[in-house]
């Protein structure tokens, strides 16, 4: 009788764990980046515990009507996929390792996405 009851109740636990929605993942650490502002000042943007697997366009330099940002540094615990283009399109694209990946002021930015 009693294993009956411990059976159940760990079927019952291990439903209960199966059923509870995933929590959000986000990669922990900075993403750093330098860009021209529209007045011609060089500016760092960074993007904070910046989500994963989905695409950021870069804040300033996120379009294709501005001109992109270089030199990114990945700060973060993920490996950072960062796309010349917005909307993490095209054939131009850079891996950057966790911690420790960057470029020089010749990798040319607008989005990223985070692994």
């Amino acid at each position: 009788m009693r294993l009956r009851h411990s059976v159940s109740a760990a079927l019952g636990a291990l439903t209960l764990v199966v059923t509870l929605p995933a929590s959000a993942h986000a990669a922990e650490g900075q993403f750093r980046y330098t860009y021209a502002t529209d007045e011609g000042y060089e500016a760092v943007g960074f993007l904070n515990d910046p989500p994963s697997e989905q695409c950021i366009n870069l804040p300033g330099v996120g379009s294709d009507d501005l001109a992109p940002g270089y030199s990114p540094k990945n700060r973060t615990d993920a490996t950072a996929t960062v796309f010349l283009n917005a909307d993490c399109e095209g054939d131009s694209y850079f891996i950057l390792r966790p911690y420790t990946g960057g470029g020089s002021e010749r990798l040319q930015v607008r989005s990223v996405i985070f692994s």
